[in-house]
């Protein structure tokens, strides 16, 4: 069974779990082990990773009762974070997300989502409208990884919809 909610204090050991996951067992295929060191260190600051969670706010989807993924929708529109289970890609979870930060897009007015996207996750963020605005180069514990902003322009109708309701 597949579930949506929204973040509760106390989900910041395991969604930094499904971060790890999602970046060592996933993103993997796409990174050298020198980027998926520097990206998902071994030694996270756990109290700082639980702040930046809190301040996310994001949603969580839990799969048989265990958190499977999660992801945030900023009021600007910026999606920080994206990440599946590394034990669980292709099973909806990532689909889930993206329709609940579509849904919170539409009742916040927005006019469009962005985000900077993994190599991993740039073909399920074009499958899901966005396109490529820029390529990126950030460099993480002296590594440089490669990333894509991506963009999805949101239709009026979508959200003068939603403002009228």
């Amino acid at each position: 069974m597949i579930k949506l909610r929204i973040y509760r204090e106390g989900d910041e050991a395991a969604l930094l779990k499904v971060f790890l996951s999602s970046i060592r067992d996933i993103a993997s295929r796409d990174y050298t082990p020198d980027q998926i060191a520097a990206w998902a260190p071994e030694d996270m600051d756990p109290q700082r990773w639980a702040s930046h969670i809190k301040q996310l706010q994001p949603f969580v989807v839990e799969l048989e009762g265990e958190i499977a993924g999660y992801a945030d929708v900023q009021p600007n529109g910026y999606i920080d974070h994206f990440f599946v289970a590394g034990n669980c890609p292709k099973q909806g979870v990532g689909t889930l997300l993206m329709k609940a930060i579509h849904d919170e897009a539409r009742r916040l007015g927005l006019s469009e989502l962005t985000s900077n996207v993994s190599k991993t996750a740039e073909g399920f963020f074009l499958r899901q409208g966005f396109h490529v605005v820029e390529r990126g180069f950030p460099v993480r514990r002296g590594v440089t990884l490669q990333n894509a902003l991506m963009r999805k322009e949101l239709r009026t109708a979508d959200r003068t919809d939603i403002a009228q309701s």
